[in-house]
């Protein structure tokens, strides 16, 4: 097949792809029928860095908690699960583990995660990288928390 049909090929499937199957956005959807209360949050980002999340490597290259002996599970969430795109950490006396949330431009998401600098209306973001954390920023957004009826 010739470079260009079979670049025309691809790009047809592509888009026909994405008119069947929608842009799906990052993170979990909401369950049906939960309720959705708007809050405005200030919203961080944050990456599995050591910068990020506070852990560094012992001199036998074993990854702590900076400060401590306690050893740091790197990618790993307070919650047990893996850190990936659509991972929040929040403050989990207000929002529990599990709950799902809408941030504009970056799109749905579930706590997993929690900090101790993550305190009331504070969000942190999980991204893939630190470069596209600090892309992030801090911002304060209007968070759709969505709780079930």
């Amino acid at each position: 097949m010739a470079p260009m049909k079979h670049y025309i090929l691809c790009s047809l499937i592509f888009l026909l792809a994405l008119l069947l199957g929608g842009c799906a956005s990052t993170g979990p959807k909401p369950a049906p029928h939960s309720r959705a209360t708007e809050i405005s949050m200030r919203a961080t980002g944050y990456c599995k860095c050591k910068q990020c999340c506070g852990w560094k490597r012992t001199w036998y290259g074993k990854a702590v908690v900076k400060g401590t002996k306690q050893k740091k599970a790197i990618g790993v969430t307070a919650s047990g699960t893996k850190a990936k795109p659509g991972t929040i950490a929040a403050d989990t006396r207000k929002y529990p583990f599990g709950t799902v949330m809408y941030i504009p431009g970056y799109g749905y998401g579930r706590v997993e995660d929690r900090g101790s600098a993550i305190q009331g209306e504070h969000i942190d973001l999980f991204f893939k990288s630190h470069r596209e954390a600090l892309q992030w920023g801090s911002k304060t957004v209007p968070v759709k928390v969505f709780t079930p009826r």
